[in-house]
């Protein structure tokens, strides 16, 4: 995605590129797809807003606090890019310290820095293990355990795709977004594989107040690993800052949410593909009805969320394949585009691959003996269904057909990002440097905050 983005940053690019590299259906498919997947998502964050706030106090109707956080969601996203991405630094400084501070907890509390001095280390890797049986025993049952946590994080990672659809309201995308995919990867890996390691150092899985805890539907961090560690360590106080720390976290994915919607829905209407009406925008370049849809989709229940993701890349795998075929057709280098991903198109396919397996296995456990439930079936699979249905119903009534190599269009709208990226003038510098002294080099910080700077360093 990487490359098609930087070299055309546009408005939902890679919701347009899959009509434009691929077929006009597949575009509309794909595009309705990521729409109600965003859309969808967007209650399932103020549903969670609403248990963590409860976790301290029920004083609060539940009607109250959806109606204020949709309120700051609307205001968010109202304004431009410029405001949005304002606003997500803040929240998303609360992710970054949560994660940090827990892979740090966790190193600490194992080597027996806690009130009981307990080096608990790797103990519950050992007793009872590193792998629990699900709906069977032995090495079957492990293995539907591993299956059940794969399922879960194919869809939880997520990262590239949000970065790609403020493409068309970056300023000096083709840098800016060169810069920030380089980074994104590595780090987001790294939080997650050092945040999975420290859930397992942290509690076992055979744990009772974790069980509890779920069966109970316990509201906020109560269901949390760590806040289980916590708890049995007598450390007091944390579990209220993980617990503050995650609503900062939770308003962060669904102001997240209303924004990639409403640039979803926005592409698909300037393609033609949703009503006019839904193209216009204010003047800060807002498309406003685009938001206030979504925000009204918001006061609806969550829907099934888990296939959308998966079918999501498996568009984005496919539509780079398609993209790489007619460069190299048409004579394209890649070593001309602004970045160049390695080991293409393998790692596409690869990618297309696994993502359409898992797709169709996320849901496997409603077929296990004892557990077929008609809602938890639609839950897990209507939107395979859903998806073919939007590509051959706008291919048959459209009469759409598949864009070979040499026919898709390469080149509208890059000559004027070309003139853009040459013409750019960039703001004033974060950081002017004024000489040197005795104590080295001294410079004065204009415009960036402390936090800023450490985040910058961090996340680029």
């Amino acid at each position: 995605m990487a490359e098609m983005v930087t070299y055309l940053p546009i408005s939902s690019p890679f919701i347009r590129f899959a009509g434009r590299f691929v077929d006009e259906a597949f575009g509309v498919a794909a595009g309705y797809n990521f729409f109600v997947l965003q859309a969808m998502l967007v209650p399932f964050e103020l549903v969670a807003c609403n248990l963590i706030i409860h976790y301290w106090s029920d004083i609060i109707p539940t009607g109250a606090v959806i109606a204020i956080i949709l309120v700051i969601y609307g205001l968010l996203n109202v304004f431009a890019v410029k405001y949005y991405g304002e606003s997500e630094f803040w929240l998303a400084l609360g992710k970054v310290i949560l994660a940090v501070g827990l892979i740090v907890y966790t190193f600490i509390t194992m080597v027996g820095g806690n009130p009981l001095h307990d080096r608990f280390g790797f103990r519950y890797w050992r007793d009872p293990g590193s792998f629990a049986e699900v709906y069977s025993t032995g090495s079957l049952g492990r293995f539907l355990g591993f299956l059940t946590c794969l399922v879960q994080a194919s869809y939880t990672v997520a990262g590239p795709d949000y970065l790609s659809m403020a493409a068309g309201e970056t300023e000096n995308p083709r840098v800016v977004l060169r810069s920030a995919y380089n980074k994104v990867f590595g780090r987001l890996m790294a939080f997650f594989v050092l945040g999975s390691m420290a859930v397992g150092i942290n509690a076992p899985y055979t744990s009772q107040e974790l069980a509890d805890a779920y069966t109970n539907n316990k509201p906020g961090a109560a269901a949390s690993p760590y806040v289980v560690a916590m708890n049995r360590l007598k450390i007091r106080v944390l579990p209220d800052i993980v617990n503050a720390l995650i609503l900062s976290a939770c308003l962060s994915a669904g102001n997240s949410y209303v924004y990639c919607a409403s640039r979803s829905l926005f592409g698909l209407a300037l393609e033609g593909r949703a009503p006019r009406l839904l193209t216009r925008c204010t003047k800060n370049g807002v498309p406003i009805y685009c938001v206030l849809l979504v925000l009204a989709i918001s006061l609806i229940s969550f829907l099934q969320i888990t296939a959308s993701q998966l079918i999501n890349f498996c568009v984005i795998a496919f539509t780079y394949t398609r993209f790489k075929k007619a460069c190299d057709v048409q004579g394209l280098s890649r070593d001309t585009l602004p970045y160049k991903g390695r080991w293409q198109p393998f790692l596409a396919w690869y990618a297309f691959a696994g993502c359409f397996v898992m797709a169709f296995v996320q849901g496997y456990s409603v077929f296990v003996h004892g557990n077929w439930k008609i809602a938890n079936f639609f839950f897990s699979y209507t939107m395979i269904g859903v998806f073919p249905i939007l590509y051959c119903g706008w291919k048959i009534v459209k009469r759409t057909k598949f864009i070979k190599a040499e026919d898709v269009d390469l080149h509208q709208d890059v000559e004027k990002i070309d003139e853009y990226t040459r013409n750019y003038v960039p703001g004033p510098p974060a950081y002017v440097y004024i000489g040197h002294t005795v104590w080295g080099k001294v410079g004065l910080h204009t415009h960036r905050n402390i936090f800023e700077r450490v985040l910058d360093k961090l996340f680029g």
